[in-house]
């Protein structure tokens, strides 16, 4: 049987260089860096900000899934208006641009319900994503897919840990404020904004197809995928903060806290790549069943094990997880999109989105049960999914 060919990536393949190739990957990354340290200076301490304004578990979860959750959501119109204009760079740079803007506005926050407010907007400026993951796409052959996105995935990641670093340095040894800490993450994220001007865009061609044609027409294969992460992420919908948290709780210091955060985000960083090849060697739904399995002994370590050792073993393995599956699923549903690969990856996102708004929320209102339970809570959608997933075919 004739294998179907996309002409658009044939004609990334033929028609641009590896070494401008090479240059999208690490600009862009780099890009997330600069952002991700700005980010990563404000959201280890949202969850204690957002205690100390009288925000209880119920808010933590609608701002872990608020957050993840409003992210994803405007992914699907910059994914689609991307495919249909054929040009992707202008998104990108917008989503940075407006990211910036509304993390300056976290300064004025005075009720945790501000914080809400100006958390949910300043993920406006996720609509870069889809549009960037396409020419990540089309800046790689499918058989090194899994390590161009874990490039990507190492600097986003290893912006986290700068963003880590500096706001433990900032509010343990120099005693800043939230305030002054969100005024200086704002300026290290316009930096951002430099990379993208030397990134070479591959040519698109516009599809001239309204969105809800759009993703009628994606591969089946592909909207089962989506439904099994979807239904994954009701357990993994952004369990970082609550594992700072709880983290405190265990050790009764914020800073303590912060450095097991720190630690998660560096193993993240290192370990991206690395399973990104071998998702490239071995195939997506293998490695990323790995990934689910670790993420179940995660669930429960937080319910077995305590004390600043088995605090120290779960950030490193949770670390492990965010290693293995956020670049691969991305890889995977790239793999299987079509020629409209903005809309099914900002389909993907924004199907994840909606998910993780409400895993947020009930996720929260079981901690406010008790901690115990929304880990168990964890553990059994966990299992189902590792179910579903088996039945994923991969081509």
């Amino acid at each position: 049987m004739r294998k179907k060919v996309n002409l658009e990536e044939r004609f990334a393949e033929t028609n641009f260089s590896e070494e401008k190739k090479r240059k999208n990957i690490w600009l862009l990354g780099g890009a997330s860096f600069f952002n991700d340290v700005g980010s990563e200076m404000i959201s280890p301490m949202l969850p204690f900000f957002v205690q100390s304004l009288g925000g209880g578990g119920l808010a933590i979860g609608a701002l872990s899934g608020l957050r993840e959750g409003m992210s994803s959501l405007f992914q699907l119109f910059g994914g689609w208006i991307s495919d249909l204009k054929g040009k992707r760079m202008p998104f990108v740079f917008l989503g940075y641009i407006m990211s910036t803007i509304f993390k300056l506005l976290l300064f004025f926050s005075s009720s945790w319900q501000a914080v809400l407010a100006f958390v949910s907007l300043e993920r406006f400026g996720k609509l870069r994503d889809a549009p960037r993951d396409v020419i990540i796409t089309l800046s790689t052959k499918k058989k090194k897919r899994g390590r161009g996105f874990g490039i990507h995935q190492m600097l986003d990641a290893g912006g986290k840990i700068v963003g880590s670093i500096l706001v433990l340095i900032l509010f343990w040894k120099f005693g800043f404020d939230f305030k002054h800490i969100v005024l200086i993450a704002a300026v290290l994220s316009a930096v951002s904004l430099v990379p993208l001007f030397f990134v070479k865009e591959p040519k698109s061609f516009p599809v001239k197809k309204s969105l809800i044609n759009g993703i009628k027409n994606l591969n089946k294969n592909l909207k089962y995928l989506i439904f099994v992460i979807a239904f994954f992420t009701l357990a993994n919908f952004g369990l970082f903060m609550f594992m700072l948290v709880r983290a405190k709780e265990v050790t009764g210091s914020i800073a303590a806290a912060l450095s097991l955060g720190i630690l998660f985000y560096l193993t993240w960083s290192l370990f991206s790549i690395p399973f990104g090849k071998l998702s490239d060697k071995f195939g997506r739904k293998k490695v990323l069943l790995l990934g689910w399995f670790l993420f179940l002994f995660v669930s429960a370590g937080f319910i077995y094990l305590t004390g600043l050792i088995s605090l120290f073993v779960l950030f490193v393995a949770y670390g492990f997880v965010y290693a293995i599956i956020q670049g691969n699923q991305k890889a995977f549903v790239a793999d299987l999109s079509g020629k409209m690969k903005g809309t099914a990856i900002g389909f993907y996102n924004t199907v994840i989105g909606i998910v993780t708004i409400f895993a947020g929320i009930i996720a929260g209102l079981l901690w406010d049960i008790s901690y115990q339970v929304m880990f168990y809570y964890l553990i059994v959608i966990t299992i189902i999914s590792i179910g579903l997933m088996i039945r994923v075919r991969e081509n």
